[in-house]
């Protein structure tokens, strides 16, 4: 079978004759509907109905018998209010409507939770138990997904945020029964940016990174391309009166005597005059830690990640949350894989803009309390990007001072997805 081109293109963009209004009323909409799709696990962090613990293995989901079956590898917990959360509520609402498909999940499959387990060998007890897709959601597990479609070549395996069966990428391997999905959240860190540059009274904002790779280099800088953009185009600010710094912690969440601690990473931006902090992390410490530092009287904000009810952990200094809607892609590679249909694609999509908060929509950005006033200006934000605002434009300069893009020149959907560096006016390094 013929691996397939990477879907472009990366957004439904609003034709320039749409009304304006409708388009910002279609963000604002999402401010008053927080909850995440699909069924979420109990309010107080314990296991969901169904979940089980199994003695000295990885929690499983068990599910009726079915003649199709779901397998899902996490990096980390299932509720941690972020990035797992979001496959995790995806898969499940995408499940609710097929009631003929089974689902089972192992999370926590990361070295520090289980230094013992790799993710192919929890790949093959769950195919050995009937999964006929399986999904893993975080970019470390690429050589574990790569070794399963080779092993397993009538399973369906689904790799997150991977570039493996992009034809056109660097790390291109052919493989039928091999795909990779991934939301083009770009441009809702666009507007996580700008809605940070709109909330911030000190103009220093921070962002609490996770480790340092291709896509997180490209997150941050996409946030920091919103945040300059608004500064200056909504704040009427000069850019070197803008500060934008960014700490790496070392992994996707806290890994304790191996990766700096988010908490106190968070606690010295936000004690050290940063008033507003974005987070690239998979958990909410960057919330959490806004919460407490304005309960002692700080005025600070911040801006979620991944999930969408992150606004919901502190709603009164919570400037949005940009977060994937993994529904779609699911649906989409359930129907084919189970109709025997599913070959090898890489699959990069952005954002409805029609209905940017919407069901269809992969991507979407969810705008909090903390910007009052403010809001309007946001939605007139996304209204441009909407109407083809490229901010991944010249000139820009990485930070070591090479030339990333000529004046006018667009990046290629490579050039972003490979960013090398940071570029030119964020703080905090590149490696």
């Amino acid at each position: 079978m013929t691996p397939r081109p990477l879907k472009l293109p990366a957004a439904h963009a609003v034709p320039r004759s749409a009304p304006v209004l409708a388009i910002a009323l279609s963000l604002l909409a999402g401010a008053c509907n927080r909850s995440s799709t699909g069924s979420s696990p109990a309010a107080d962090g314990s296991a969901a109905p169904g979940a089980l613990a199994l003695t000295g293995a990885p929690t499983a989901e068990a599910a009726p018998t079915a003649g199709y079956k779901v397998g899902m590898v996490l990096v980390g917990p299932y509720n941690d209010k972020g990035w797992n959360q979001a496959h995790y509520d995806g898969i499940r609402a995408v499940l609710a409507k097929m009631p003929d498909v089974s689902f089972e999940y192992v999370d926590k499959v990361n070295p520090a939770d289980r230094p013992n387990v790799k993710g192919s060998q929890v790949a093959d007890d769950l195919i050995s138990r009937g999964a006929r897709l399986v999904v893993y959601n975080s970019d470390d597990y690429k050589d574990d997904a790569l070794e399963t479609a080779r092993k397993h070549p009538l399973v369906t395996v689904l790799h997150v945020s991977g570039d493996t069966a992009w034809k056109e990428g660097k790390n291109y391997k052919s493989q039928a029964n091999l795909g990779n999905i991934m939301g083009r959240i770009e441009t809702a860190k666009h507007i996580s940016g700008c809605a940070a540059a709109l909330g911030t009274e000190t103009g220093k904002i921070g962002y609490l990174g996770p480790l340092v790779n291709d896509e997180t280099r490209r997150l941050v800088t996409a946030a920091y391309l919103g945040a300059r953009h608004c500064w200056e185009t909504y704040r009427k600010k000069k850019p070197e009166e803008l500060t934008f710094k960014v700490t790496w912690i070392g992994f996707w969440f806290n890994i304790p005597g191996v990766t700096l601690d988010p908490t106190k990473v968070a606690d010295d931006f936000y004690s050290s005059g940063f008033d507003v902090l974005l987070t690239g992390l998979d958990t909410p410490e960057a919330a959490l830690q806004a919460k407490k530092a304005s309960g002692a009287g700080k005025q600070v904000k911040y801006v979620h990640y991944d999930h969408k009810a992150g606004c919901d952990l502190a709603p009164e200094i919570c400037l949005g949350v940009a977060y994937y809607n993994w529904a779609p892609l699911y649906r989409d590679a359930i129907e084919k894989s189970r109709a025997g249909k599913y070959t090898s694609e890489f699959v990069w999509q952005g954002p409805d803009f029609r209905d940017l908060n919407g069901e269809a929509s992969v991507v979407g950005f969810v705008p909090g309390d903390a910007l009052g006033e403010r809001k309007a200006q946001l939605g007139a934000f996304v209204v441009a990007l909407a109407n083809g605002l490229e901010l991944f434009k010249g000139p820009l300069k990485f930070q070591d001072g090479t030339e990333f893009l000529k004046d006018g020149e667009a990046a290629t959907p490579q050039q972003i997805w490979y960013l090398p560096q940071l570029v030119k006016g964020i703080t905090g390094p590149s490696k």
